[in-house]
């Protein structure tokens, strides 16, 4: 975005401006990030590379609010996937307000901080010098050492410990535009688009979250990218590159999703201690609370048993899902059959789930994930009258009675998922609770959300 949009955009009412934390690899960019919005959003870990996303968080201070958007380090050389990160960090810095260029001051400026500093002038955005790591007045004095990379007088602040945070963002409100209440812009076709660390309850509206889940390298990133429509992940045939969940909610025909990319997830037997296990818990917690699930499979390695694991764990959360077999365009003909009978081997717990074959990459089949997830969140918030929740529990019984027992009557107590309480005159085998199910399902063409059948035994 140039200068001038940018200034257009922000003058709008209702508009948020944006402010980046930029800077090389390992100054402390994610620990300023979670000072700013006041709590762990952000993955930190003593070792370079750990943020290679851009990650938008919500933030105010003093009554003014904004959009944080945490950024992978900037580097000039480096390999492929460093260069993608760094081709991130650049694109939020011209649709930024304001960058707040960040730099160790323990280390001093490196060639690579003049670098990052070059980046964020070339962009045409204004931004603030901030001198992590001043944890006490000792290390003052070499912050003015920075001058020398032409971004202004440095802000001293600890990021770890909050010193100087407070002077630094009311410099950061003091610079950004004046806006009114918060809106979402929308883009050219008409569909707003923005990033939330949380939109549920609390917010002007409930809006479904779809987690997508898969072991690492199945395409997840490449998918949601697809899905929302621009590159928001970074994309990499390293395994493991998404390290958090990165949400973002667009308004689609059907209404609005917010897709959850989260990091991949392996078998703990394989994975690193550190901030590999973090990110596997802060997608495990995303799943946790989403409405709905997209399961990516690797249509070239087939269902596996982590795949298997990851199912159970929808299943354990209560919410819908969509399987999604991606890379189907890799799979050689004679070789399909094969691959969905593994699918639907592995994958049988979950019942009516839907099956996509598609090809993120090309954007082959990606057309019909929406209307299955719609199709879907609609069955999850689903509620049955009683009169015909009645009426359907007759002529299922009438159709193959229960041995021994008879269901008088039922209630759905609740939503998100159907939640159905059966009054019966005795104990209902579980066998028999299935074929009632699914006959439920069937008649209220409840498709693959998850039901919950609770029975009460006495009365007349």
């Amino acid at each position: 975005m140039s200068a001038r949009r940018r200034a257009d955009a922000v003058s709008q009412p209702g508009v948020r401006p944006v402010v980046v934390v930029a800077g090389r690899p390992n100054v402390g960019k994610s620990s300023l990030v979670n000072r700013i919005v006041g709590r762990r959003a952000a993955v930190v870990e003593h070792q370079p590379g750990v943020t290679r996303d851009r990650k938008e968080l919500d933030a105010e201070w003093t009554g003014v609010p904004f959009v944080v958007v945490d950024t992978g380090g900037w580097l000039a050389g480096g390999d492929a996937l460093d260069a993608k990160v760094s081709a991130q960090a650049e694109r939020a810095f011209a649709d930024a307000d304001l960058v707040l260029l960040v730099v160790d001051v323990t280390v001093g400026a490196t060639e690579e901080d003049v670098a990052t500093a070059r980046a964020v002038r070339r962009s045409g955005t204004p931004m603030l010098l901030v001198a992590n790591k001043v944890d006490d007045g000792s290390r003052e004095p070499a912050a003015w050492e920075l001058l020398r990379l032409g971004a202004g007088d440095p802000w001293p602040v600890s990021a770890l410990h909050g010193r100087g945070t407070g002077d630094l963002l009311d410099e950061v409100v003091r610079r950004l535009p004046s806006q009114e209440a918060a809106q979402e812009p929308e883009d050219e076709a008409g569909a707003a688009a923005t990033d939330l660390e949380e939109w549920g309850p609390d917010g002007e509206r409930e809006v479904a979250r779809v987690a997508i889940v898969g072991r690492p390298n199945a395409g997840k990133s490449t998918l949601f990218n697809r899905l929302i429509g621009e590159e928001r992940s970074i994309v990499h045939d390293l395994p493991g590159t998404t390290r958090d969940s990165i949400d973002t909610v667009i308004t689609t025909e059907d209404g609005p999703l917010c897709f959850v990319d989260t990091a991949g997830m392996r078998r703990a037997s394989r994975m690193d201690r550190g901030v590999e296990a973090y990110s596997t818990l802060r997608a495990l917690e995303s799943l946790d609370r989403a409405d709905l699930a997209l399961l990516v499979i690797d249509a070239t390695v087939g269902a596996t048993h982590q795949d298997q694991r990851l199912a159970e764990r929808i299943t354990a959360a209560g919410c819908p899902a969509v399987v999604v077999v991606n890379k189907w365009d890799l799979v050689a003909t004679g070789d399909r059959e094969d691959v969905l009978a593994g699918v639907g081997e592995r994958l049988a717990f979950l019942g009516m789930a839907p099956v996509l074959r598609v090809s993120a990459a090309r954007g082959r089949g990606v057309h019909k994930i929406l209307p299955a997830l719609h199709a879907a969140a609609e069955a999850y918030h689903h509620r049955v009258p009683t009169g015909a929740l009645n009426r359907a529990l007759r002529d299922i019984q009438q159709a193959h009675p229960a041995p021994g027992a008879r269901i008088r009557y039922g209630v759905q107590g609740a939503a998100d998922p159907p939640t159905f309480t059966l009054f019966s005159s005795g104990r209902l085998p579980q066998t028999y609770l299935r074929y009632i199910e699914r006959g439920l399902r069937e008649h209220f063409e409840l498709g693959p959300t998850p039901i919950k059948l609770r029975v009460r035994i006495g009365g007349r």
